[in-house]
């Protein structure tokens, strides 16, 4: 039984040239993800094409950021999963209750609704 390769046991690998593909990680400045501006800094052409996609702009991220409060920590407070957080800070619609769970989250009242949510069609 050989359990020492053809060079024998005592045998020092190779270190040769390290292959071209494990250079160091460059450090290139991130690029910043874009935003989606509140409801009512969006301009005209703009809303028309997010309605014309189903989408409905809210002010739901900028409060969450005015508060300083993470998109998990948000999601939690309001016992909603991130990616629901995620599709309504997109300007994705949502259901009435889930409506009532961000505004409570936020520490806003039902009165709110309009300020975080806009106008109801």
């Amino acid at each position: 039984m050989q359990l020492a390769g053809p060079e024998g046991p005592s045998s020092p690998r190779s270190s040769g040239p390290a292959p071209k593909g494990d250079s160091p990680a460059r450090t290139e400045p991130a690029t910043p993800k874009s935003e989606v501006p509140p409801a009512d800094k969006v301009p005209a052409a703009e809303k028309k094409k997010r309605k014309a996609k189903g989408l409905h702009p809210n002010n739901v991220r900028k409060i969450r950021i005015e508060r300083m409060m993470s998109k998990a920590e948000f999601a939690r407070r309001a016992n909603l999963s991130v990616l629901t957080i995620d599709r309504v800070e997109k300007g994705f619609g949502c259901r009435m209750d889930t409506k009532r769970k961000i505004l409570e989250a936020l520490g806003l009242s039902l009165a709110d609704r309009v300020r975080v949510f806009g106008e109801e069609e």
